[in-house]
C-alpha cells in the first residue's frame, strides 16, 4: 500500500531529526507496480511489485554526503544518516551547494486516479485477450505489455519545508507482425487516469499499421516532405526541453550558444506556428507540484511564435548571474499557434513525401545544433498526389531539432494528443508534423 501523507511526514521528520550535520533533506517514497505481458499472441507474465525507500543528503561544512536505505524501521533510518555523515566528513566541498529550501506552498496537481491504482486485475486479462483474439483474426502475431503504477512519497528539509505528491499512471503499447516477419505495426498510449486509456483503439492501430505495412519498396534516402505522427514526434523531441538550459548555452554548451557568453534568448529561432511550454495543471498531461530543486511549479513558456522566451536556471546556477530560479519544466506540451489540420489534410496536400510513425535507437550527436540520429520502424509510407502510395522500407536519419521545427519547415501541426516513450503513464502532449525538409540518410533493414 503507497504511503500516505502523515506516514511520509513522520517519516521525513524522523529522519530530519536523527541528522547532526548542518543542512539536510530527506525523502521517503513507495511505489506499486503491476504489469501483464504478452508474445506470439500468448499472455507471458503477470505480476504485482510493491516497493518503499529512504533517502537522505546532508552537508557539514558544505561537503556532502547522501544514503538510502529500503527498511525504514528506526535502526534502519539511524544507519542511513549515519552513513550519509561518514561519507560527506571525508567529500570534497561541493561548490555548487545551495541552502535548502525552507518553507514552500505548493499547489496540488490532479495526477492520481484511484481507478488506476486499484484497476481490475479481470478486467485488463479480458482487454489484454480481445487485443490478441483481434490479433489472430487479422493473422498476425501480437505481443505487448500493460503496466500500471502508483507513486507516492515526499521529501523534508532541515530548513523547514515538507511536500507530499501521489500520482497514478497506466499505458499499453502493441506490436503486431506478419507472419513472416516483413512487416510490423506499433501503438503506444498511457494516461494517469485509467478510463482515458483506449485499449481498443491502441490494437487496431497497431494491427492497421501491421497490414498497409505489407511489400514495403526500398527507395532512395534524402530529403523529403514528411508527416511525423504524434508518435514519432514524441520519439524524436521526447528530451528537446531540458535542452533550454541557460548555463549550458552561456557556456557555449548549447543549441541556444553565441559567441562570448551570450545567448539565442529572444531569438525566432523556430517557426511562427511553433509554442513550447510546460504546465503542471493542464488537466490532460497533471505534471508534478514541484519542479527543479523543490521550487513549486508553474506555466513556463519557452517559446512562443517561434521566440526562445526562457532559458532555464536552477538555484544555484541563478544565483551566481543575479537571476530568479526558473520552477520548470515538469511536463512537455508543443502546440500551434494559429490553425491546425488532421493527418489526413495534411496528406490531401502532399503531393509527394513520406509519412512517419514511429522512431527508434534514438541517440543525440550534437547539443550544439541539437542532432540526433536514429531510424524509422513499424510502419513508412510513401504519399503521392495527395494519397497513401505504397509503404517503403526504413531508414537511418540525421536531423536537428531546431532545424525541423525551425522557420519556414513547419507547414503544418495538427491538435496536440498525449503520446509517451513508455507505458508507465508518463509522456508529453505533442501534434503530428508536416515539416518541408527531414534528413535521411541511409537505408535500414529493421522491419
Amino acid at each position: 500500500m503507497p504511503l500516505n501523507e502523515a506516514e511520509v511526514k513522520a517519516l521525513t521528520s524522523k529522519i530530519i531529526s536523527l541528522v547532526k550535520a548542518d543542512d539536510a533533506t530527506a525523502s521517503v517514497n513507495s511505489n506499486k507496480q503491476s504489469h501483464l505481458r504478452f508474445a506470439a499472441n500468448n499472455v507471458l507474465t503477470s505480476g504485482t511489485t510493491e516497493g518503499r525507500n529512504a533517502n537522505v543528503t546532508v552537508w557539514i561544512g558544505g561537503r556532502r554526503g547522501s544514503a538510502s536505505t529500503n527498511d525504514l524501521d528506526d535502526a534502519s533510518l539511524k544507519a542511513m544518516v549515519e552513513r550519509a555523515e561518514t561519507i560527506a566528513r571525508s567529500a570534497p566541498v561541493d561548490r555548487e551547494y545551495m541552502p535548502t529550501l525552507g518553507k514552500q506552498a505548493y499547489k496540488p496537481v490532479n495526477s492520481y486516479f484511484k481507478a488506476t491504482e486499484n484497476l481490475s486485475l479481470t478486467d485488463r486479462a479480458r482487454q489484454i485477450g480481445d487485443v490478441i483474439t483481434q490479433c489472430e483474426k487479422n493473422n498476425v502475431i501480437g505481443a505487448g505489455f500493460h503496466s500500471a503504477r502508483t507513486q507516492a512519497g515526499g521529501s523534508a528539509t532541515k530548513n523547514g519545508n515538507f511536500e507530499y505528491e501521489r500520482s497514478t499512471g497506466v499505458g499499453l503499447s502493441v506490436t503486431a507482425r506478419t507472419q513472416d516477419g516483413q512487416s510490423s505495426g506499433y501503438f503506444l498510449r498511457s494516461h494517469n487516469d485509467i478510463a482515458k486509456l483506449d485499449t481498443k483503439r491502441i490494437a487496431s492501430e497497431s494491427i492497421r499499421k501491421c497490414l498497409e505495412g505489407r511489400n514495403a519498396r526500398t527507395i532512395d534516402p534524402g530529403i523529403y516532405t514528411v508527416i511525423l505522427e504524434p508518435q514519432a514526434v514524441v520519439d524524436i523531441l521526447g528530451g528537446f526541453m531540458q535542452g533550454f538550459n541557460a548555463r549550458n548555452a552561456e557556456e557555449g554548451r548549447s543549441v541556444f550558444s553565441l559567441p562570448g557568453g551570450k545567448t539565442r534568448l529572444g531569438e525566432k529561432m523556430f517557426d511562427d506556428k511553433v509554442r513550447i511550454y510546460s504546465d503542471p495543471r493542464h488537466p490532460e498531461l497533471p505534471g508534478s507540484q514541484s519542479a527543479q530543486g523543490g521550487i513549486p511549479s508553474q506555466r513556463v513558456v519557452l517559446v512562443d511564435n517561434g521566440i526562445v522566451e526562457t532559458l532555464t536556471y536552477n538555484r544555484f546556477y541563478a544565483k551566481l548571474k543575479g537571476k530568479e530560479p526558473t520552477p520548470g519544466p515538469v511536463n512537455m506540451i508543443l502546440e500551434s499557434t494559429g490553425t491546425t489540420q488532421t493527418i489526413d489534410e495534411m496528406i490531401r496536400s502532399t503531393d509527394r513525401g513520406i509519412l512517419v510513425g514511429r522512431f527508434w535507437y534514438i541517440r543525440g550527436t550534437d547539443a550544439r545544433t541539437a542532432s540526433s540520429t536514429g531510424l524509422t520502424r513499424d510502419g513508412v509510407w510513401m504519399i503521392e498526389n495527395g494519397k497513401i502510395a505504397y509503404p517503403v522500407r526504413n531508414f537511418r536519419f540525421n536531423q536537428s531539432m531546431t532545424k525541423l521545427l525551425g522557420p519556414g519547415n513547419v507547414l503544418a501541426m495538427s491538435k496536440p494528443e498525449r503520446v509517451g516513450a513508455g507505458e508507465g503513464g508518463g509522456g508529453s502532449l505533442l501534434p503530428a508534423l508536416k515539416v518541408k525538409e527531414f534528413n535521411f540518410t541511409s537505408q535500414s533493414e529493421a522491419v
